[in-house]
């Protein structure tokens, strides 16, 4: 059964199911995010140990088709590198997993911070969505709607 699950687990398939699962956290972050479901799901350990999960098994993956995962590191230094690092499908899946694991904690932590400055939920919709989208943008504009629930400017937290 195992062999058979693993047989499975192809790049493509965690992809998809990667942004499937990623779905139901988001709608829950927009539209519920003061519910039972919202602490349940949201601020538990489910979401990072799945894609934790997925990320070692890239990984794993990756060192038995004998990758050198130290090729990594080459990214820093060209974007010539960085596209022929992203031409690897497994080290592509790995910064797509990256991706959305970093955008849906910002967006987790938005949500609560918007909770904690009673910031409407229709007014952090925006920049929720801007966020899944076009991440740093819709971080700036969620900073820009705080500094005028709090009425104050603050650089830090």
């Amino acid at each position: 059964m195992l062999i058979q699950f693993q047989n499975y687990l192809t790049f493509e398939n965690i992809f998809l199911w990667s942004n499937i699962i990623i779905l139901p956290f988001w709608i829950v972050i927009t539209i519920f995010p003061h519910s039972r479901i919202y602490k349940i799901f949201v601020n538990s350990l489910i979401f990072p140990l799945i894609f934790a999960s997925a990320y070692a098994f890239i990984i794993y993956q990756i060192v038995l088709m004998e990758e050198s995962i130290l090729d990594i590191f080459k990214l820093y230094l060209s974007i010539d590198n960085l596209y022929t690092i992203f031409a690897t499908e497994s080290f592509l899946l790995l910064f797509w997993l990256h991706f959305l694991t970093l955008n849906f904690f910002l967006g987790s932590w938005i949500s609560r911070d918007a909770v904690k400055y009673s910031i409407k939920k229709g007014v952090v919709f925006i920049p929720l969505v801007l966020i899944f989208f076009l991440g740093p943008i819709g971080l700036v504009l969620y900073w820009l709607i705080r500094i005028f629930y709090s009425k104050r400017l603050s650089f830090h937290d």
